[in-house]
């Protein structure tokens, strides 16, 4: 599938927040652990992977940090006048491989609406009724490595020459 050319915008609920995404993402997942369900407020969180060379923001953002289950912490960027979550990024570590991705909340893309995940993490924490189609990849937990979701996502997706 043929996505459109970048660079892709997005923001906050109240719009006081705009972010420009330049260079390619590097996957697109759903989320079922209990603290993407939370942030989202609903079912999953959806984490688009972009390198955060290629992200620009406009405006100031809130933070928060918290532990994870891995036992890492990771520094969470929100809007402080409408509260929407807007990126992860782990912090306190910057040897490990991560440290310069970014996971932006895709559902605050304009082009959202044409995005779908290419696999579900955490899927023993799921929701009743979540729909997990069998023709994507599955983690039940956190994946040791992310290589298999980065290729679904270039193998699924291209994003049309500027």
């Amino acid at each position: 599938m043929e996505l459109p050319a970048l660079p892709w915008t997005g923001g906050c609920q109240c719009g006081a927040l705009r972010f420009t995404i330049t260079g390619p993402p590097l996957t697109l997942y759903a989320c079922h652990c209990t603290e993407c369900r939370r942030q989202s407020a609903s079912l999953h969180g959806l984490s688009l992977w972009v390198r955060e060379a290629h992200f620009r923001l406009t405006g100031v953002p809130a933070k928060w940090t918290r532990d994870t289950d891995s036992g890492r912490r990771t520094d969470c960027f929100f809007c402080p006048d409408c509260g929407s979550r807007l990126w992860h990024k782990g912090s306190g570590e910057p040897d490990h491989p991560l440290s310069a991705i970014l996971s932006v909340k895709a559902g605050l893309l304009d082009i959202a609406h044409l995005l779908g995940p290419v696999g579900h993490i955490w899927t023993r924490s799921a929701m009743a009724g979540a729909a997990i189609p069998d023709d994507l990849l599955t983690c039940d937990r956190q994946p040791e490595s992310f290589d298999a979701l980065i290729e679904a996502f270039n193998e699924r997706y291209r994003i049309a020459e500027a």
